[in-house]
């Protein structure tokens, strides 16, 4: 293994590991964690997620008797992530700009094998340590979703995955995914456009008056692809639309995602044309629910007194994405994110500085030596 986590960090980054091709990136994991004490496994969630490998479970046992500490990190990337080059000066690494950098999320593995490696190197007694790395987080969270979670002794943990080390997201919303079919009636566009009903137009019209863009200050909704017709020449008689809305407020996620059903519905029944009228098909899924955690729970007092040892600067609020800790606080462990260090992150321009990788890693270990007192 690299001498430090810096030398690792760039290590695992020229992984080739887009979402849904983790292959090597697990392989490389299951070994170090192996050399360090874990025992380890790893389910097949990827005969679900269309992908190569699935996620990495460890447990290291611990000498404290005590429950089991949780730290999650994502072994994928998002596109572009083939070839990463980095460039490394005396402060900061960044891609080449032809690709992403990769420290959404490894940069989280980096501090989280490291953080551990610091408190065993040093033969502090600890309580036991649960590390679970995700496969496909960047497409939908997949491999925590399909992760058996009843494998996980923990009460509390932490997902690296986040920009600033000291911040945490206590909270996060509750996202439902939108998939909406506009059929209209085709016909020839330049020969007899009035027998036909544009499938465009009435989408048009509908995304034209729904509720998009931030509506509060813990509610959002968005219209991300449209997908529709074959040629000019022919009124399009079907489109597709991929939207969501968020919320920390299930109530107000529930009414702004009906009243985007609605108006989908109400604008179609107006364009009729000799006893036909368009119509619509909507599919509305919950892709997770939203959580949060008050700042005297355990899981927050515990970052805090980490950031006071390490005198980070600390903010504790709440976040607008999506992440793991939705899935695993679901299913009743208490997790908040930790910031990382990432910033740029899901573009070419993403970059890390190298004293927030030994920062990260320090903090990682100062949660587990407060946890394990």
């Amino acid at each position: 293994m690299s001498k430090n986590v810096t030398e690792y960090f760039l290590e695992l980054i020229q992984i080739d590991s887009e979402s849904r091709n983790e292959r090597a990136m697990i392989d490389k994991l299951k070994i170090d964690l192996t050399e360090m004490g874990f025992q380890v496994q790893e389910d097949d969630c990827n005969t679900k997620t269309g992908g190569n490998a699935g996620n990495l479970y460890a447990y290291l046992p611990g000498k404290i008797d005590k429950k089991p500490l949780l730290f999650c990190a994502h072994a994928d990337t998002v596109k572009p992530g083939i070839g990463i080059n980095p460039i490394v000066t005396e402060s900061k690494i960044t891609s080449d700009g032809k690709t992403i950098l990769g420290a959404d999320d490894k940069s989280g593995v980096a501090e989280v094998i490291f953080g551990i490696k610091q408190i065993l190197d040093s033969g502090l007694n600890h309580t036991p340590i649960e590390v679970l790395f995700t496969v496909s987080e960047e497409i939908g969270l997949l491999g925590a979703k399909h992760f058996d979670k009843s494998i996980l002794k923990a009460e509390i943990g932490y997902a690296f995955d986040s920009e600033n080390i000291g911040s945490y997201s206590i909270g996060a919303p509750s996202q439902n995914s939108i998939k909406i079919k506009v059929y209209g009636k085709e016909a020839h566009a330049g020969v007899e456009p009035e027998k036909g009903i544009n499938a465009i137009r009435v989408a048009s019209e509908a995304i034209a008056s729904i509720p998009i863009g931030r509506i509060d200050f813990e509610t959002t909704a968005n219209i991300g692809i449209i997908q529709g017709g074959i040629a000019t020449n022919i009124v399009p008689n079907l489109v597709e639309i991929y939207g969501e809305t968020r919320s920390h407020n299930m109530d107000k996620l529930a009414q702004v995602t009906q009243d985007i059903v609605n108006t989908f519905e109400k604008t179609a029944a107006k364009h009729k044309l000799n006893g036909i009228e368009a119509k619509v098909e909507i599919a509305v899924n919950t892709e997770y629910k939203s959580f949060y955690m008050s700042e005297d729970h355990l899981v927050v007092q515990i970052a805090k007194k980490a950031n006071e040892k390490l005198n980070l600067a600390s903010r504790f609020d709440k976040g607008g994405g999506g992440s793991d800790a939705n899935i695993i606080n679901a299913e009743g462990v208490a997790m908040i994110v930790a910031g990382t260090g990432m910033h740029g992150y899901h573009t070419v321009n993403e970059y890390i500085e190298t004293a927030d990788l030994k920062k990260g890693s320090q903090l990682v270990a100062e949660l587990i030596k407060i946890y394990s007192e």
